[in-house]
Protein backbone atom coordinates (compact mmCIF):
# COMPACT_ATOMS: atom_id res chain seq x y z
CA UNK A 1 0.00 0.00 0.00
CA UNK A 2 1.08 3.61 -0.63
CA UNK A 3 0.40 5.78 2.37
CA UNK A 4 -0.39 9.44 1.54
CA UNK A 5 -0.77 10.71 5.08
CA UNK A 6 -1.29 14.38 4.32
CA UNK A 7 -4.13 13.67 1.94
CA UNK A 8 -5.50 10.87 4.10
CA UNK A 9 -5.50 8.56 1.06
CA UNK A 10 -4.27 4.99 0.87
CA UNK A 11 -3.73 3.50 -2.60
CA UNK A 12 -2.38 0.18 -3.77
CA UNK A 13 0.44 0.26 -6.35
CA UNK A 14 -1.72 -1.22 -9.17
CA UNK A 15 -4.39 1.41 -8.65
CA UNK A 16 -1.74 4.10 -8.56
CA UNK A 17 -0.31 2.89 -11.87
CA UNK A 18 -3.80 2.83 -13.42
CA UNK A 19 -4.50 6.37 -12.26
CA UNK A 20 -1.17 7.55 -13.62
CA UNK A 21 -1.91 5.90 -16.97
CA UNK A 22 -5.36 7.48 -17.06
CA UNK A 23 -3.86 10.87 -16.26
CA UNK A 24 -1.21 10.51 -18.97
CA UNK A 25 -3.73 9.33 -21.56
CA UNK A 26 -6.05 12.21 -20.73
CA UNK A 27 -3.16 14.66 -20.92
CA UNK A 28 -2.11 13.22 -24.29
CA UNK A 29 -5.69 13.41 -25.58
CA UNK A 30 -6.00 16.99 -24.36
CA UNK A 31 -2.78 17.98 -26.13
CA UNK A 32 -3.98 16.26 -29.30
CA UNK A 33 -7.29 18.13 -29.16
CA UNK A 34 -5.52 21.44 -28.57
CA UNK A 35 -3.15 20.84 -31.48
CA UNK A 36 -6.03 19.65 -33.66
CA UNK A 37 -8.02 22.78 -32.79
CA UNK A 38 -5.00 24.96 -33.55
CA UNK A 39 -4.50 23.25 -36.92
CA UNK A 40 -8.19 23.61 -37.70
CA UNK A 41 -8.13 27.33 -36.84
CA UNK A 42 -5.09 27.79 -39.07
CA UNK A 43 -6.85 26.00 -41.90
CA UNK A 44 -9.97 28.15 -41.45
CA UNK A 45 -7.84 31.31 -41.36
CA UNK A 46 -5.98 30.23 -44.50
CA UNK A 47 -9.21 29.45 -46.33
CA UNK A 48 -10.74 32.77 -45.29
CA UNK A 49 -7.64 34.57 -46.59
CA UNK A 50 -7.87 32.69 -49.88
CA UNK A 51 -11.58 33.51 -50.17
CA UNK A 52 -10.78 37.17 -49.53
CA UNK A 53 -8.11 37.15 -52.25
CA UNK A 54 -10.49 35.51 -54.72
CA UNK A 55 -13.17 38.10 -53.96
CA UNK A 56 -10.63 40.88 -54.54
CA UNK A 57 -9.58 39.33 -57.84
CA UNK A 58 -13.18 38.94 -58.98
CA UNK A 59 -13.94 42.61 -58.29
CA UNK A 60 -10.74 43.78 -60.02
CA UNK A 61 -11.51 41.55 -63.00
CA UNK A 62 -15.06 42.94 -63.12
CA UNK A 63 -13.78 46.52 -63.33
CA UNK A 64 -11.31 45.55 -66.05
CA UNK A 65 -13.99 43.62 -67.94
CA UNK A 66 -16.34 46.61 -67.86
CA UNK A 67 -13.84 49.29 -68.91
CA UNK A 68 -11.04 47.68 -70.93
CA UNK A 69 -10.73 48.26 -74.65
CA UNK A 70 -8.76 45.86 -76.82
CA UNK A 71 -7.53 43.23 -74.35
CA UNK A 72 -8.10 39.50 -74.73
CA UNK A 73 -9.09 37.19 -71.86
CA UNK A 74 -5.51 36.17 -71.11
CA UNK A 75 -4.42 39.78 -70.83
CA UNK A 76 -7.39 40.60 -68.60
CA UNK A 77 -6.26 37.81 -66.28
CA UNK A 78 -2.70 39.13 -66.27
CA UNK A 79 -3.97 42.62 -65.53
CA UNK A 80 -6.03 41.35 -62.62
CA UNK A 81 -3.09 39.52 -61.06
CA UNK A 82 -0.55 42.30 -61.51
CA UNK A 83 -2.89 45.02 -60.20
CA UNK A 84 -3.60 42.98 -57.07
CA UNK A 85 0.10 42.19 -56.58
CA UNK A 86 1.24 45.82 -56.99
CA UNK A 87 -1.52 47.10 -54.72
CA UNK A 88 -0.46 44.64 -52.03
CA UNK A 89 3.17 45.69 -52.52
CA UNK A 90 2.56 49.43 -52.17
CA UNK A 91 -0.59 49.34 -50.04
CA UNK A 92 -2.79 50.88 -52.74
CA UNK A 93 -6.52 50.38 -52.86
CA UNK A 94 -7.01 48.53 -56.19
CA UNK A 95 -9.82 50.94 -57.07
CA UNK A 96 -7.41 53.83 -56.56
CA UNK A 97 -4.86 52.35 -58.96
CA UNK A 98 -7.54 51.53 -61.50
CA UNK A 99 -8.96 55.05 -61.26
CA UNK A 100 -5.49 56.31 -62.20
CA UNK A 101 -5.38 53.91 -65.16
CA UNK A 102 -8.83 55.07 -66.29
CA UNK A 103 -7.71 58.69 -66.07
CA UNK A 104 -4.47 58.03 -67.94
CA UNK A 105 -5.58 55.68 -70.71
CA UNK A 106 -9.26 54.78 -70.24
CA UNK A 107 -8.01 51.18 -69.99
CA UNK A 108 -7.44 51.24 -73.75
CA UNK A 109 -4.78 49.06 -75.29
CA UNK A 110 -1.77 50.70 -76.99
CA UNK A 111 -2.38 54.27 -75.89
CA UNK A 112 0.29 56.90 -76.66
CA UNK A 113 0.00 60.51 -75.52
CA UNK A 114 1.02 63.53 -77.60
CA UNK A 115 4.07 63.79 -75.34
CA UNK A 116 5.05 60.16 -75.95
CA UNK A 117 3.79 58.52 -72.72
CA UNK A 118 2.90 54.90 -73.38
CA UNK A 119 0.63 52.10 -72.22
CA UNK A 120 -2.07 51.83 -69.60
CA UNK A 121 -0.34 54.02 -67.02
CA UNK A 122 1.10 56.38 -69.66
CA UNK A 123 4.73 55.97 -68.67
CA UNK A 124 7.31 58.13 -70.42
CA UNK A 125 10.11 56.05 -72.02
CA UNK A 126 12.87 57.82 -70.05
CA UNK A 127 11.06 56.97 -66.80
CA UNK A 128 10.55 53.39 -67.93
CA UNK A 129 14.26 53.05 -68.74
CA UNK A 130 15.17 54.48 -65.33
CA UNK A 131 12.79 52.32 -63.29
CA UNK A 132 12.62 49.06 -65.25
CA UNK A 133 15.39 47.32 -63.34
CA UNK A 134 14.01 48.37 -59.94
CA UNK A 135 10.59 47.09 -61.04
CA UNK A 136 12.11 43.74 -62.04
CA UNK A 137 11.73 44.34 -65.77
CA UNK A 138 14.13 43.77 -68.65
CA UNK A 139 13.99 47.08 -70.49
CA UNK A 140 13.07 46.77 -74.16
CA UNK A 141 11.61 50.25 -74.64
CA UNK A 142 8.24 50.13 -76.46
CA UNK A 143 7.92 46.38 -76.02
CA UNK A 144 8.21 46.78 -72.26
CA UNK A 145 5.81 49.69 -71.90
CA UNK A 146 3.13 48.08 -74.06
CA UNK A 147 3.29 44.85 -72.08
CA UNK A 148 0.41 45.07 -69.61
CA UNK A 149 2.26 43.58 -66.63
CA UNK A 150 5.48 45.55 -67.18
CA UNK A 151 3.61 48.81 -67.62
CA UNK A 152 1.65 48.36 -64.39
CA UNK A 153 4.78 47.41 -62.42
CA UNK A 154 6.78 50.38 -63.67
CA UNK A 155 3.87 52.82 -63.35
CA UNK A 156 3.02 51.64 -59.82
CA UNK A 157 6.63 52.03 -58.71
CA UNK A 158 6.87 55.49 -60.30
CA UNK A 159 3.73 56.63 -58.47
CA UNK A 160 4.99 55.20 -55.18
CA UNK A 161 8.30 57.05 -55.52
CA UNK A 162 6.53 60.33 -56.24
CA UNK A 163 4.31 59.90 -53.18
CA UNK A 164 7.37 59.21 -51.03
CA UNK A 165 9.29 62.10 -52.56
CA UNK A 166 6.59 64.67 -51.81
CA UNK A 167 5.21 62.91 -48.71
CA UNK A 168 1.70 63.36 -50.07
CA UNK A 169 -0.64 61.27 -52.20
CA UNK A 170 -2.09 64.41 -53.85
CA UNK A 171 1.30 65.88 -54.71
CA UNK A 172 2.50 62.45 -55.80
CA UNK A 173 -0.39 62.20 -58.26
CA UNK A 174 0.22 65.70 -59.64
CA UNK A 175 3.93 64.93 -60.01
CA UNK A 176 3.06 61.68 -61.78
CA UNK A 177 1.03 63.65 -64.29
CA UNK A 178 3.02 66.87 -64.73
CA UNK A 179 6.51 65.71 -63.81
CA UNK A 180 8.60 66.21 -60.69
CA UNK A 181 10.48 69.23 -62.05
CA UNK A 182 7.30 71.08 -63.02
CA UNK A 183 5.67 70.46 -59.64
CA UNK A 184 8.78 71.59 -57.74
CA UNK A 185 8.85 74.78 -59.80
CA UNK A 186 5.20 75.43 -58.95
CA UNK A 187 5.78 74.86 -55.25
CA UNK A 188 8.99 76.92 -55.23
CA UNK A 189 7.17 79.86 -56.81
CA UNK A 190 4.44 79.49 -54.21
CA UNK A 191 1.77 79.07 -56.87
CA UNK A 192 -1.38 76.95 -56.35
CA UNK A 193 -0.88 73.31 -57.18
CA UNK A 194 -2.81 72.27 -60.34
CA UNK A 195 -5.87 70.27 -59.38
CA UNK A 196 -7.57 69.41 -62.66
CA UNK A 197 -5.86 66.05 -63.06
CA UNK A 198 -6.21 65.33 -59.36
CA UNK A 199 -9.94 65.99 -59.56
CA UNK A 200 -10.27 63.56 -62.47
CA UNK A 201 -8.58 60.76 -60.52
CA UNK A 202 -10.65 61.43 -57.39
CA UNK A 203 -13.89 61.52 -59.39
CA UNK A 204 -13.03 58.24 -61.13
CA UNK A 205 -12.16 56.70 -57.75
CA UNK A 206 -15.43 57.80 -56.18
CA UNK A 207 -17.41 56.45 -59.13
CA UNK A 208 -15.67 53.07 -58.93
CA UNK A 209 -16.31 52.85 -55.19
CA UNK A 210 -19.96 53.70 -55.72
CA UNK A 211 -20.38 51.15 -58.50
CA UNK A 212 -18.30 48.25 -57.16
CA UNK A 213 -17.97 48.87 -53.43
CA UNK A 214 -14.77 48.54 -51.42
CA UNK A 215 -12.25 45.94 -52.57
CA UNK A 216 -9.47 46.04 -49.98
Amino acid sequence: MIHLEKAGIYLSKPITYILVLIYLSQTGLLMYLINDKYDLENQISFQQTRIGELEEKLKIFKVIEDYQIGFNDEEKGKLTNVILAECNKYNYDPLFLMSLILTESSFKRGQVSHKGAQGLMQVMPFIGADLANAAGENWKRDETLFDVESNIRIGSLHLFRQILEFESVEKGLVSYNRGETALRRTLRQDRPMPRRYLKKVITAYQELKKKYGDIS
